[in-house]
């Protein structure tokens, strides 16, 4: 029970962090995924998104830390260890970035998967471990 209040806090958490309300989010993730239009006949509720330009440049670590991970990292919402505390840090870091990068990109625990934000890239998950460990050292 601990452990899904845990998920659902950090979910929400981090679609504050993103800007986005709790209503937004249920909204975009129950609209439909398209229409269907018969052939011959008007079709009034097609309509094309346009794409939202990609950058080629990833976000650095700071950005994505700011974006994905401070909602829990600032706080210690459900454990997560706080950004620069030593005494909660070592441990992990003695375990090696690697194993800090799979964590942060598979998830730990009730850390959802880089963060909960899938759009993040594994390079910019790893700049993102790579700021927390730098604020410890």
């Amino acid at each position: 029970m601990n452990k899904l209040l845990g998920l659902i806090t950090v979910t929400l958490l981090a679609g504050f962090a993103w800007g986005e309300s709790y209503e937004d989010q249920v909204r975009e993730r129950l609209a439909p995924a398209g229409n269907v239009c018969v052939e011959g006949q008007e079709c009034t509720t097609a309509t094309v998104a346009a794409a939202e330009p990609q950058s080629s440049e990833p976000r650095s670590g700071e950005d994505v830390y700011g974006a994905a991970c401070a909602a829990c990292h600032n706080s210690g919402a459900a454990g997560a260890p706080v950004l620069g505390e030593v005494d909660q840090w070592s441990a992990r870091i003695e375990k090696g970035a690697n194993e800090l990068y799979a964590s942060a990109i598979n998830g730990i625990g009730t850390m959802p998967a880089k963060g909960g934000n899938a759009s993040l890239s594994d390079e910019e998950v790893q700049a993102a471990v790579d700021h927390m460990i730098a604020a410890v050292e």
